[in-house]
């Protein structure tokens, strides 16, 4: 295991830094935005114009790695990202944080496809599944250390801010001094949505669902926290204990997924994120702290291992030559959702009440358990073969396989 990380050290160095400064700047804003009277929609259109960036920087990531290699590209978007804390900090207004967010979500989805076309690079199919679920437990775990930073100081203050500025800037200084050789620049490639939904509607479905309930949380999640308290520190627990949920449910799920079936895993799996959701927003006004905390671990343990499973499912259905332009179109389809579902559990949320977010995503979850099962009893379709779940949760955790190279998939018959 040393051996195979070895090459990578100094890039895993980087984002255990940066993305600790992600974590933080996740939970801070929306608490901060709060507490400064923003309305829940503008909130929500935060969240929504963060992942819009993110999509956009996803299509554009590679491109800009031709034009001038990974190393420029990854101490530009770092320096950019670390500009936006600071700017949030110093001009408190809805439509200036917003522009904002979407530029964060831009920075990062370029760092992402750089950090992870660097680890494809140095990865063989001997030591993938190693490097990846490193990487994987990496993020989630840096990630909920940032959120918990948030107790460290008033989120009225600026301290905040320039921490979460600091953190992006120093963690470009390991990719920047580290002697690896850098990866080959990427060709650009295709997204081809009109085959990813012949190859398989329903996990094409299931990945924009889980967009739409993912990207909820990640834009107001820290608003339904804060109001049920006072007290700020329950946002960056509650925030906390959903990010650990999720990391806790990855593989046991995918390999439940990999012995009883993606479909069944699929449906399971939404119809117990859908209770706990409808669970959350009924009890939420009368629960108590440390039971708020554990249906949110919950919640997170069921939701985030749905656009796995997804893409695990669709993966069945696609021929060998086909995994990169699928994943890219999956990831899109992300996207999309994240980028919609924050302005719509918003508006649920202005309706009813701040726990109307987990009756927002219960009701998407719904929505893909009807769509499934129709499909299921019109058309019973089996994979032609199950690859791993541990192949499959490589896949899904990078973006940057949308540009490692350049391929034509062949139209085959669904």
């Amino acid at each position: 295991m040393i051996k195979a990380l070895a090459p990578v050290v100094a890039l895993l160095i980087s984002v255990s830094i940066l993305l600790t400064g992600q974590g933080l700047q996740g939970t801070l804003l929306p608490v901060r935005a709060s507490l400064e009277d923003f309305s829940t929609v503008s909130i929500g259109a935060m969240g929504a114009a963060y992942f819009f960036g993110f999509t956009i920087g996803c299509l554009r990531g590679g491109e800009l790695m031709r034009r001038v290699g990974h190393v420029r590209v990854f101490l530009a978007m770092s320096a950019l990202a670390s500009a936006a804390p600071l700017l949030h900090g110093l001009i408190i207004q809805p439509i200036v944080w917003g522009s904002l967010r979407m530029l964060t979500g831009f920075c990062f989805a370029v760092l992402y496809v750089v950090i992870e076309s660097w680890l494809n690079e140095r990865a063989s199919n001997e030591n993938r599944g190693i490097i990846f679920s490193t990487y994987a437990m990496i993020t989630l775990t840096v990630m909920a250390a940032g959120q918990m930073m948030t107790l460290l100081y008033e989120p009225t203050g600026l301290q905040l801010f320039v921490i979460a500025s600091v953190l992006v800037s120093i963690g470009a200084v390991p990719v920047a001094l580290s002697t690896s050789p850098t990866p080959e620049q990427p060709l650009a490639v295709a997204v081809d949505v009109r085959r990813l939904f012949k190859i398989s509607p329903s996990g094409t479905i299931a990945c924009l669902v889980a967009g739409l309930a993912n990207g909820s949380f990640w834009g107001l999640a820290a608003v339904f926290a804060a109001s049920l308290s006072n007290d700020i520190s329950l946002a960056a627990w509650f925030m906390t204990a959903v990010v650990i949920g999720g990391a806790i449910g990855q593989w046991p799920l995918g390999m439940l997924s990999d012995v009883a079936g993606r479909r069944k895993v699929l449906i399971a799996v939404s119809v117990a994120g859908a209770s706990v959701g409808i669970a959350l927003f009924l009890l939420a006004p009368n629960l108590d702290s440390v039971s708020t905390i554990l249906l949110g671990a919950c919640w997170g343990g069921l939701a985030f291992p749905l656009y796995t499973i997804a893409v695990a499912y669709t993966n069945d259905f696609a021929e060998p030559g086909e995994y990169v332009t699928v994943s890219s179109g999956l990831l899109l389809m992300y996207g999309i959702g994240a980028t919609i579902g924050p302005f719509l559990a918003s508006a649920l949320m202005t309706l009813q009440q701040p726990s109307g977010l987990f009756l927002f995503t219960a009701m998407v979850h719904l929505t893909l358990i009807m769509y499934v099962m129709i499909r299921f009893i019109r058309r019973r379709t089996h994979a032609k073969r199950q690859v791993s779940f541990g192949d499959a949760l490589s896949a899904a955790q990078t973006a940057s396989q949308v540009f490692e190279e350049d391929i034509h998939p062949q139209p085959v018959d669904p």
